[in-house]
């Protein structure tokens, strides 16, 4: 695991630094989204990937890995949405918006490690379009959550279903990585 460990590390800096671009390019205007725009945000990118995957081919080369760092980093928005709720305007400095990012990314990856114990990495043997599948499933899981108000009878919550999709998306970027590299 510590291999993984590392890759996990250096997946979350690349998401990171092109997290830090962005804030300088817009700020922090993401914090006036609500959960549910994060939602269908997490959503299209999800689905360009699965129709790409499906036709296997397209028309927009912007690569595929851009989709999946989209992904985590709309995922660990959404969870500072949940935490701190939807502000009325940019309300975060460089420094409070790092801050705020390596917070739910280092629980994201506490959570990884501890499910990485017990399911044995299995993710190692998924497809990479198993994995977009996952996520779209919890995508679809947290809008269902939403339409019922957040009123759960039985599952954990949105909050485990960002969480889930930042690991998912982590792991599609660790095996496109090594596909590249031939690791």
């Amino acid at each position: 695991m510590a291999n993984t460990s590392q890759q996990y590390d250096a997946v979350i800096e690349l998401c990171r630094s092109l997290y830090l671009k962005k804030f300088h390019d817009y700020g922090a205007a993401w914090r006036i989204l609500r959960i549910p725009s994060l939602t269908d945000q997490i959503f299209i990118k999800a689905n360009r990937l699965r129709s790409i995957q499906d036709k296997g081919k397209q028309m927009v080369e912007d690569a595929m890995d851009g989709e999946f760092i989209g992904i985590l980093n709309y995922s660990l928005m959404a969870l500072v949405q949940c935490e701190r709720g939807i502000a009325d305007q940019a309300d975060l400095n460089e420094a409070e918006a790092l801050a705020v990012f390596n917070q739910q990314a280092q629980a994201a990856k506490a959570l990884m490690e501890r499910k990485n114990h017990d399911y044995g990495e299995a993710w190692r043997d998924m497809r990479i379009s198993s994995l977009t599948d996952l996520i779209l499933q919890k995508i679809l899981r947290i809008k269902q959550i939403e339409d019922n108000a957040g009123k759960t009878l039985a599952s954990e919550g949105i909050e485990a279903n960002y969480y889930d999709m930042v690991n998912y998306a982590a792991f599609a970027l660790i095996k496109m990585n090594e596909e590249k590299t031939g690791q």
